[in-house]
């Protein structure tokens, strides 16, 4: 299979690292308007670099979108076709207009969206989503996430970022639904500056806090920093009538414990990348086997939708310091 990778960055360089082990893929060619971070991946991994003019849809078999979320829109608009599947890093855009412009373009067209939700594939996360699908947790009571930052965001990126809960929590939010098999309904969001100042320049926090319910309420608190000091931490517990799960707590979890008997590494995650690169290889794997025919879509574009969705409801809670039904942004 021949496939176009738009973007030379961090998520290319990853895909097209799990993408090249695969003997199913033949050709991997980079379309990237800055010539020497494509270059570079050419030198490490032998795929190609084609003009972003010389591009033409129908030389390959699917597509790979790692751009910045600025330019996904773009890059979905020169892939768009019938009949043909690509795989989009989160979010499709940062506004729930451009997001259903895309969507609804796409299915004119016949075309399927893989959106790139990594957690997902986590395997302590995998298992607990297959444990709870086999009915072992019993009736849910309650889901806690915690998603913490190693280093607080740059102006640059925070000025495209789209704020704390478009672009960190999106993933938990991605998560809760897709672990609780159904919506969430409702929030209420809070969100501080408590230590850097370049998040209020920019209207957002650097922590936040959001309660949710899901349409048969499960209770779902979210909390998220920017900046967690000892690394990178991602996690949730799982409580239940039967059973009780957490998935994303290892040795290498970044915490100081203070109870006696258990010791962690001292060598913590490093950041996102470090704590999920399993994730990445296996959602990466599940693209190929799903563009070869071989399983459904592993994640599809309604999870992204969902996702901004509830976020921008949390960004009026915590305007308006108000529970907010989900429906007021997602519709009937």
């Amino acid at each position: 299979m021949r496939i176009a990778v738009f973007g030379a960055g961090r998520m290319a360089e990853i895909r097209i690292e799990d993408m090249v082990k695969d003997p199913r893929i033949k050709n991997i060619s980079v379309i990237n308007r800055s010539p020497q971070k494509a270059q570079a991946l050419r030198s490490r991994f032998g795929v190609e670099i084609v003009e972003e003019s010389d591009f033409k849809a129908e030389n390959f078999d699917s597509y790979v979108i790692t751009t910045g979320t600025s330019h996904h829109a773009q890059a979905l608009d020169m892939v768009v076709g019938p009949k043909r599947k690509i795989l989009c890093e989160k979010p499709i855009a940062l506004e729930l207009k451009d997001t259903d412009a895309v969507l609804d373009r796409a299915k004119k067209a016949g075309a399927e969206l893989q959106i790139g939700f990594q957690r997902r594939f986590d395997p302590p996360i995998a298992q607990a989503k297959k444990l709870i699908d086999s009915g072992s947790v019993g009736t849910m009571y309650h889901i806690r996430f915690m998603s913490n930052d190693i280093a607080p965001s740059s102006r640059e990126f925070l000025a495209g970022s789209g704020g704390i809960y478009r672009d960190l929590h999106v993933h938990d939010f991605d998560l809760a639904e897709w672990l609780c098999n159904e919506p969430i309904t409702e929030v209420f969001a809070t969100r501080r500056v408590r230590e850097f100042q370049q998040y209020a320049e920019f209207g957002d926090g650097d922590v936040s806090l959001i309660h949710a319910v899901t349409k048969s309420g499960v209770q779902i608190s979210i909390s998220g920093t920017r900046h967690d000091p000892r690394g990178h931490d991602v996690r949730f517990e799982v409580f239940g009538s039967k059973d009780s799960l957490s998935a994303g707590f290892s040795l290498r979890t970044p915490l100081n414990l203070l109870d006696a008997g258990i010791e962690l590494s001292t060598s913590p995650y490093a950041g996102f990348v470090d704590r999920f690169r399993e994730a990445f290889r296996q959602e990466t794997q599940a693209y190929i086997e799903w563009i070869s025919g071989n399983r459904d879509n592993p994640c599809n574009p309604d999870s992204a939708r969902s996702s901004i969705c509830i976020a921008i409801a949390c960004e009026i809670s915590a305007k308006e310091k108000r529970v907010v039904k989900v429906a007021e942004v997602r519709g009937s």
